[in-house]
């Protein structure tokens, strides 16, 4: 069984910001797939599907950014998911806007999502999605990830959903280090 995971805040108010990109890629990818995102359980938003015979979970956190990890040890643990098939999806300052990076494992980045999954599941081995949202040194952190995208960043976002559509399947059929050699750029 797989969980893919996406990050973001819930509530209107955070739709179209940057630090929600994880959900805004799930729902792409629910959406190429036909799937609803609308069961409820552990203070998620999920799904459940499957893929060439395996059972795979979209999950949305619903409490803010710095509790996602109290929601998916609860999907973890409830669905006795192997850390090994954990994805999350989150934005990444570090990363210049449009491009993504896929990681085994590593630090949160100061990203406070992935803080609070790495305390919650006891490890910082679990594999990511990072998508790059560039940094804005002239404003606050907290301002600029909770800032809305222009419509040209919108045209770029969705330029960038075929390729992350794919990526997310391919998570779901590849080892993961073919997966970063076919899809990390050098």
């Amino acid at each position: 069984m797989y969980l893919i995971v996406g990050l973001g805040n819930p509530g209107s108010e955070y739709s179209n910001t940057r630090h929600n990109m994880g959900f805004r890629f799930i729902d792409a990818y629910a959406k190429k797939h036909q799937i609803q995102i609308t069961k409820k359980k552990f203070d998620g938003l999920y799904s459940e599907f499957t893929y060439n015979g395996e059972k795979v979970i979209l999950l949305k956190p619903q409490l803010y950014m710095n509790l996602s990890g109290k929601v998916v040890v609860q999907f973890i643990d409830y669905f006795k998911i192997d850390l090994q098939n954990l994805l999350v999806i989150s934005d990444d300052l570090d990363l210049p806007f449009g491009s993504f990076r896929l990681k085994k494992t590593g630090s949160s980045g100061g990203h406070n999502g992935l803080k609070d999954i790495e305390v919650s599941v006891g490890t910082k081995d679990y594999k990511r999605l990072k998508l790059g949202i560039s940094n804005n040194s002239s404003m606050d952190t907290k301002d600029y990830v909770l800032g809305k995208f222009t419509n040209q960043d919108i045209l770029v976002l969705e330029g960038l959903e075929g390729q992350i559509i794919n990526i997310l399947d391919d998570f779901l059929e590849i080892p993961f280090e073919k997966l970063m050699s076919k899809y990390n750029q050098k």
